[in-house]
């Protein structure tokens, strides 16, 4: 299968590079040191799955060298969605499908105004990975999982066609496609706001959030806000969804946080305004009050440039 992988980090990185270890053909978008690094030195990943290194890569930062594709697996930064989707352009043909995954819930609208609603398919990634070094992918833990599926349900030939090259990576990461995919998102966007919002807060790892009984209170309130607003838009969130997300929080190793809370202690550019401040936007459209969101939008927002 023909695949472009646009922004090749640590997710567009580990599963763009696990398709092309099965031997579909991949294509990786990339600028700067991560486009020098593989260039020269290849792509490698280092996973409790196995290590894998992919050399030579076809890499580009000119989608126009790569032309028209089956499958764009789009994973830029939330930031950077318009300028992204607005270089997608030669890489579309008349069957092909673009797959955000990213972790908000408006990318999709950046992606039907650039290249067409028809064109989209949903997706969601759960993977510990992150970019150590140019060129250099680092899982941490075996989890490593793909959900994908057409808006609306339903399935297509080109929905079964990357099923299919899934499979051929199974060894690596494991994918299932979905015929609730807007539900799918959602429930990770929900996690997602919560998880990110108070390690980023707090600045501290989920352990003591999930201890402390104001922490945990605030946490609960922040993903009940998120669950009311996806309710509010339509989605099929269970009414007690934020209980079971804190439920599972309570099984996660007391160490674990976020890659917004990395960011806002290496000093990096924030995505809180596509996170706890869309549960803000999305929220006044809909009449939902936010407040716990509001607050962490107010307390990061001023990092988000950074």
């Amino acid at each position: 299968m023909k695949i472009a992988v646009m922004g090749t980090g640590a997710v567009g990185g580990y599963f763009g590079g696990r398709l092309a270890q099965a031997g579909e053909d991949i294509a990786f978008i990339a600028r700067g040191r991560q486009l020098a690094a593989l260039r020269e030195h290849g792509l490698r990943i280092e996973s409790p799955r196995g290590g894998f290194q992919l050399r030579p890569v076809r890499a580009t930062d000119d989608p126009s060298e790569i032309g028209p594709v089956e499958l764009v697996i789009f994973t830029v930064k939330l930031w950077s969605t318009d300028e992204a989707a607005g270089g997608l352009a030669p890489l579309i043909g008349p069957e092909t499908a673009v797959m955000s995954l990213q972790n908000g819930v408006e990318a999709n609208e950046a992606l039907a105004r650039a290249v067409g609603r028809e064109h989209l398919i949903g997706g969601v990634c759960y993977i510990a990975a992150s970019l150590d070094e140019p060129g250099v992918v680092r899982q941490s833990g075996p989890m490593a999982r793909l959900v994908f599926g057409e808006p609306g349900g339903g399935k297509t030939r080109r929905a079964e066609a990357f099923l299919a090259a899934c499979s051929r990576a199974k060894e690596w990461f494991d994918a299932e496609l979905s015929g609730d995919i807007d539900r799918i998102l959602w429930e990770k966007f929900v996690f997602i706001v919560g998880l990110s919002g108070m390690t980023s807060l707090t600045r501290k790892s989920i352990g003591p959030i999930r201890s402390d009984p104001d922490t945990r209170a605030m946490l609960l309130e922040v993903l009940r806000e998120a669950v009311a607003v996806g309710r509010a838009k339509g989605v099929n969130l269970a009414p007690d969804f934020a209980e079971q997300r804190l439920a599972f929080a309570d099984t996660l190793p007391p160490g674990m946080t976020s890659s917004m809370h990395n960011d806002l202690e290496r000093g990096n550019r924030l995505e809180v305004s596509w996170l706890s401040g869309a549960v803000v936007r999305l929220g006044r459209a809909a009449g939902i009050p936010t407040p716990a969101n509001g607050a962490i939008y107010a307390a990061l927002k001023l990092h988000a440039g950074s």
